[in-house]
């Protein structure tokens, strides 16, 4: 069956990085367009960045524009989400996608001093 399993969250203070990683098993990961969402408290979930099968074109949310970056490996099924000059209002649980409505159990993002 598939299988999504993010790792990297934590606690980060303003200014900071961190990289989120979502290792994919039980489905064609090579030919399956990838996203990365997110859930603060009392919000909707929202898509954060997408990548297609061959890694060759990536969209953001406006929110993280110029700050996050998604990257894939094909080769070890794993998508990456590199976040730059993290806010505040980064915090959120944050999970990868894969198509049919296949989910990952997220990874807490905290922005705090």
């Amino acid at each position: 069956q598939v299988q999504l399993v993010e790792s990297g969250g934590g606690l980060v203070q303003p200014g900071g990085s961190l990289r989120l990683s979502c290792a994919a098993s039980g489905f064609t990961f090579s030919s399956s367009a990838m996203s990365w969402y997110r859930q603060a408290p009392g919000k909707e979930r929202e898509l954060v960045a997408r990548i297609t099968s061959a890694g060759s074109i990536t969209t953001y949310a406006d929110s993280v524009k110029g700050r996050f970056t998604i990257s894939r490996d094909n080769a070890k099924n794993t998508v990456y989400l590199q976040m730059n000059s993290l806010k505040p209002e980064d915090t959120a649980v944050y999970s990868c996608y894969a198509p049919l409505g296949n989910w990952g159990q997220g990874t807490q993002v905290t922005v705090s001093s």
